[in-house]
């Protein structure tokens, strides 16, 4: 595996990170209500191996999966799933996510690889699955929904649909991520892709992120939000690094009344595009103070147009994400209380 480093500023290791946010209240804990939206705060992992090292982010005895959901929802009331992205959910694994945590804590769900036109390995799909795709596909390491039959593929997002059930009774169900890969660019085509996506998740929330700047370049900006405000879907603001194909900027873009989202990638250039590392590394980096107050005002102005804003985490290596999203909480409090 390769390992590649940044500045010491944006990646100080865990307990630098523990005492940025050791005398700050948590006012992440609980969604902060400004213009009539309120915006909750959280990450994109509570299971990653770099987090759940002892003394990281977790207290000491909270050991068991059911011990560590509850205590990060007891910290936020937001958390993004990353592993259906990697893996079709299980109904019993939702149902224990809505039984360890209060009725009003919310799932941001990623859709599965094949759900966005990417890869997936062959032996992470349920069983079922695997056994009926025809004999030439199931001997690939990595297969595509494009190469899928049609009721095949139709099954992937009927499971996806039906494991989450449990959340979406309960009220517990968010979003689901819908995040296209660099070679998804802006044609009729890839439009329709997504209208697809969204018809198949009637009645869910659904919001989708791009991978590929030129879906906000000055040709195809204005099209892209208006394609996505008539159909009321979010549009995934971000913060990552920039210079990139898949670099799309960090502006602000609300496209639907009822749900806003800024996903917080970091912006370690070296990792962003980096082959055969973890997730964990690839987002290893740590936002100084100064570069999270850049985003409070962007966050005021998407308040005035959505509902509910939700800001995810990314950057999930240790406590490097949990420590961002207290202090950007803490950020926006004393913005709110200075304007009071």
């Amino acid at each position: 595996m390769t390992t590649m480093t940044i500045d010491r500023d944006h990646d100080p290791g865990a307990d630098a990170a523990s005492a940025r946010v050791a005398a700050l209240e948590n006012v992440a804990s609980v969604p902060l209500e400004t213009a009539g939206s309120r915006v909750l705060v959280g990450t994109a992992s509570w299971t990653d191996p770099t987090m759940t090292a002892a003394g990281v982010f977790y207290p000491k005895g909270a050991d068991s999966a059911e011990e560590r959901l509850a205590y990060y929802a007891s910290s936020f009331p937001v958390v993004e799933v990353d592993a259906t992205y990697y893996a079709l959910p299980a109904e019993r694994t939702a149902q224990l996510w809505a039984e360890r945590t209060p009725p009003d804590f919310t799932f941001d769900i990623k859709a599965h690889a094949l759900m966005t036109g990417q890869g997936t390995e062959t032996r992470r799909l349920p069983k079922a699955i695997r056994e009926a795709l025809p004999p030439e596909m199931q001997e690939k390491t990595r297969i595509y929904a494009k190469d899928f039959p049609a009721e095949l593929n139709d099954e992937v997002w009927r499971m996806f649909r039906s494991a989450l059930a449990p959340l979406e009774e309960r009220g517990q169900l968010g979003s689901i991520l819908l995040q296209y890969p660099k070679w998804v660019f802006p044609s009729n085509e890839n439009r329709s892709i997504i209208e697809d996506a969204a018809a198949r998740l009637k009645s869910w929330r659904v919001a989708v992120e791009f991978r590929n700047g030129s879906w906000l370049n000055e040709k195809n900006r204005d099209r892209t939000l208006a394609f996505l405000s008539e159909r009321a879907i979010p549009f995934v603001m971000v913060d990552e690094p920039q210079g990139f194909k898949s670099s799309v900027p960090p502006e602000v873009a609300v496209t639907s009344p009822d749900l806003a989202i800024v996903r917080f990638h970091g912006r370690n250039a070296a990792t962003w595009e980096a082959k055969n590392i973890t997730p964990a590394e690839r987002f290893r980096y740590l936002y100084s103070r100064d570069e999270l107050s850049e985003w409070v005002p962007r966050i005021r102005e998407a308040a005035g147009q959505a509902k509910e804003i939700h800001l995810m985490f990314n950057n999930c290596y240790a406590n490097y994400g949990t420590t961002n999203a207290r202090e950007i909480a803490d950020l926006f409090a004393e913005e709110l209380a200075t304007a009071s």
